[in-house]
């Protein structure tokens, strides 16, 4: 049974060996990856340290870099395995209201096809409910069906579909 975790360094190496699945130039949303930035991850003192990034972009009282908004990260795991992460944007800043969403998500290439990201994105409703959320905007790659799917499986309407800085998205929105 798949669960929701926040961030730890005692997965690293299911992080990793998950991470190798993907292609040096795949996004992967909802990873919080450009904490990294050029951080060789495969360090186990630098990837705690990330960890620990991605864990206090959650904290209200803690300031952020200009451009960027609290966000809490989860990771989706079953038996110790790491399957993927969702992120939910706390809100929205000029770019993420125009292309990138209050949630990203994604599923390693070998977990998929399994509802994983439907379930996930379930389960990060209430969360975004008790953060005072009242509409959740989630964007996809237009050509991304599988990603479309789980928004609208989860109540998501289509409001367009519209060219943005990093390509064609497809734009839900989810009321809570």
């Amino acid at each position: 049974m798949p669960e929701l975790i926040a961030p730890t360094a005692r997965l690293h190496t299911s992080w990793l060996t998950a991470h190798a699945e993907w292609s040096p130039e795949a996004r992967q949303d909802g990873g919080g990856m450009r904490l990294a930035g050029e951080d060789v991850l495969a360090n186990p003192d630098v990837f705690s340290a990330w960890v620990r990034r991605l864990r206090e972009q959650a904290d209200p009282d803690r300031p952020l870099a200009e451009g960027w908004v609290h966000a809490t990260h989860w990771w989706i795991v079953e038996d110790d395995t790491y399957l993927g992460a969702i992120d939910l944007r706390h809100t929205l800043n000029d770019f993420l209201l125009r292309a990138g969403g209050h949630v990203g998500y994604s599923i390693r290439p070998s977990a998929r096809r399994r509802g994983l990201a439907t379930w996930a994105l379930g389960a990060v409703l209430p969360e975004a409910r008790a953060l005072g959320i009242e509409r959740l905007l989630l964007t996809c790659d237009d050509d991304n069906i599988a990603s479309a799917r789980t928004i609208e499986r989860n109540g998501g309407v289509l409001e367009d579909v519209r060219q943005t800085e990093i390509g064609l998205k497809r734009r839900y929105w989810i009321t809570l």
